[in-house]
């Protein structure tokens, strides 16, 4: 990695709400000294130079990813962990939370140690775990394995989160089920954002677990009960209410784009994240993989168990910008509150990520106005697509 270098050109779009045109980005031992509009580069420094009508981001976080390149979360090994995180650069993603699959304790239990024992030198930047299961609904398990479902159980909890060294950082969860409500107090108690996924709860069920500290809701649609004009239910819930922030995977596949348009329409940019749900395939083409024990197809970009449940996706968090790039309401800056901005604010990195600004990790992505990567910076360190 170069200690020092700077980024020259096109639009820089600091965060959600302003923008720097042609700046010069000052890069200082991972991090960003300076932004300046129309500055110049000392003589004799490197300097990167970005296309006229080119954009430059704050890094993309990725918050609901098990796998890519061959490797998951659940393999519990540090050379898993290694090859999702030099992968994910290529797609403008410069840090991610390693996700769980509902499991046996045994394999649950190493993958949380492993994952709160890593730390990337290079590539994205583990920021810690999304917990997805075994604390959710029956009726609602998708592609999890219904035989490891678990009750919420605080005490079980304790114990994974100190086997994780604490970094355990987003739980998914059904809080209508026995104890829920309890386990989303012990979240607000520590600090650990509760979120509402393989869900079957109604309405009522919904506005408890919100007065107990419920703040997000995992991949809108997918797993939870739905709209239904007599029953809010999950859906309802998270559409009236007026903070919860939602998860969604803009694959095209798992939400239709119309309705991923009407989510963008209710919810505005302020409370969508988007995630790639991504599983070991991703990256690898059309074949069979593992998820969680399951066999898992993977078919011209949908991944799916043998009974065609939809199984995680193949999404490249770059394919999800250009598709929300078509949605009449959306610019650039939306995008960098859904990519990068809302998702650091959740995480408590808000004074470290999410946005371009002085002392701020240079995550930085740089893109094509279509909307294509064209070069990354995970903490300063270049990946060029």
């Amino acid at each position: 990695m170069q200690k020092e270098f700077y980024l020259k050109g096109g639009t820089a779009f600091i965060d959600g709400d302003s923008s720097v045109q042609d700046p010069l980005i000052k890069i200082s031992h991972g991090r960003i000294e300076f932004i300046q509009e129309h500055g110049e580069a000392p003589s004799g420094t490197t300097v990167y130079r970005a296309g006229e009508n080119d954009v430059i981001l704050p890094g993309f976080i990725d918050i609901h990813i098990h796998g890519a390149d061959g490797a998951d979360t659940m393999d519990g090994d540090p050379g898993a962990l290694r090859t999702i995180a030099d992968f994910l650069p290529q797609e403008g993603v410069t840090s991610f939370l390693a996700t769980t699959i509902t499991s046996n304790r045994e394999i649950t239990e190493r993958a949380l140690q492993t994952a709160g024992r890593f730390t990337s030198a290079s590539g994205a930047e583990l920021l810690g775990i999304h917990l997805e299961g075994p604390f959710i609904s029956r009726k609602q398990a998708g592609a999890q394995p219904v035989e490891h479902i678990t009750p919420p159980d605080v005490e079980l909890f304790k114990r994974w989160q100190k086997l994780a060294e604490n970094r355990i950082r987003l739980v998914t969860l059904a809080p209508e089920e026995p104890n829920g409500l309890d386990l989303l107090k012990h979240f607000r108690e520590t600090g650990v954002i509760g979120s509402a996924g393989h869900s079957h709860a109604s309405y009522e069920e919904m506005q408890a677990a919100l007065e107990n500290g419920l703040s997000h809701a995992t991949h809108l649609f997918n797993g939870m009960r739905p709209l239904h004009h007599r029953e809010p239910g999950v859906v309802g819930s998270i559409y009236l209410s007026s903070s919860l922030k939602a998860e969604l995977i803009l694959d095209g596949i798992h939400v239709r784009p119309e309705v991923a348009r009407l989510s963008h329409q209710v919810l505005g940019s302020d409370r969508l994240i988007l995630i790639t749900d991504a599983i070991r395939g991703k990256g690898l083409g059309n074949g069979t993989f593992d998820l969680g024990g399951q066999e898992v197809s993977i078919h011209d970009g949908e991944a799916r168990l043998s009974d065609g449940t939809l199984a995680g996706s193949v999404l490249k968090m770059d394919e999800a910008v250009r598709r929300l790039l078509t949605f009449p309401a959306v610019r650039w800056p939306d995008v960098v509150k859904m990519t990068s901005q809302n998702a650091a604010a959740s995480l408590g990195l808000h004074d470290r990520k999410g946005k371009l600004a002085e002392g701020y990790d240079a995550d930085i992505v740089i893109m094509s106005e279509d909307g294509h990567v064209i070069k990354t910076f995970c903490r300063g360190e270049e990946y060029e697509n």
